[in-house]
């Protein structure tokens, strides 16, 4: 115990007397000891400078494929369509329906992801480009004039907005549509056109595929457009497009 003083004094007790027994048992185990290391580094060196000879060269090693990782639903993601731009847009696997006469459209339709949205009639703006959906009403899809109305032989082109500078908007889960999925458009007629998703591309707005979205068709398709990618803070816009094809395969009477 430290702070024992056996004899009453102020001094520190005395170390015990030195066995010279203990001395030589500490000595012989010591070198003993470096024995070891010295033998094991020795073995080491052997080993790498002879690999193949211990199955240690990098050409007999199996390697590790590591899977693809699986979404949070644990299900394979859908390819995006992928085809030069003057390829024709993909098809779903279903007959067509036959086109209808021209009808404005009034509202669009898409039960999976909650879409349920007024349509307006949009045109071209100075630049030349389509004019989008006023960012003041989120909801809101624009319906391009100039080309087919939907369920009428041709594409027909409708757009929304991603997310505006304060929330998402209409078009926000577009991406997550699947091939299969139905899509119904509201008709001035009374009509409602239904149309079957038969393929999702991401484009880069700088190669955009204008002759598959825009080129002529026989029969009624319809096609959404969205932005996609990465969101360029210098430009304020997002890299790409989302375009989803599908093609109307039936039709009813509201």
């Amino acid at each position: 115990m430290s702070g024992y003083y056996p004899y009453g004094g102020g001094g520190a007790a005395p170390p015990p007397p030195e066995d010279k027994g203990s001395t030589a048992l500490r000595t012989v185990l010591l070198v003993a000891a470096i024995a070891g290391v010295v033998t094991v580094v020795a073995g080491l060196l052997i080993v790498l400078r002879s690999p193949d000879e211990y199955g240690l060269a990098s050409n007999n090693r199996d390697s590790l494929a590591l899977p693809s990782q699986p979404n949070q639903s644990g299900k394979p993601e859908q390819a995006l369509f992928q085809a030069a731009p003057d390829v024709p847009p993909p098809l779903p696997q279903i007959n067509p329906a036959p086109a209808m006469m021209p009808s404005t459209p009034v509202r669009i339709m898409i039960k999976r992801l909650g879409i349920n949205a007024p349509i307006k009639s949009v045109g071209l703006a100075k630049d030349g480009t389509i004019q989008v959906p006023p960012p003041d009403n989120p909801n809101l899809v624009g319906w391009y004039r100039n080309m087919s109305t939907p369920g009428q032989a041709g594409p027909a082109v409708l757009l929304g907005h991603k997310d505006t500078r304060t929330r998402s908007a209409v078009f926000s889960r577009l991406f997550e549509i699947k091939n299969g999925d139905s899509i119904e458009v509201k008709r001035q007629d009374g009509t409602t056109a239904v149309f079957t998703v038969g393929g999702v591309e991401q484009a880069n707005k700088k190669t955009f595929p204008t002759q598959r979205v825009y080129g002529p068709q026989d029969n009624a398709q319809l096609h959404l457009i969205t932005c996609g990618g990465t969101y360029d803070r210098r430009t304020g816009h997002y890299t790409d497009n989302i375009i989803v094809y599908a093609t109307m395969t039936s039709s009813y009477r509201s």
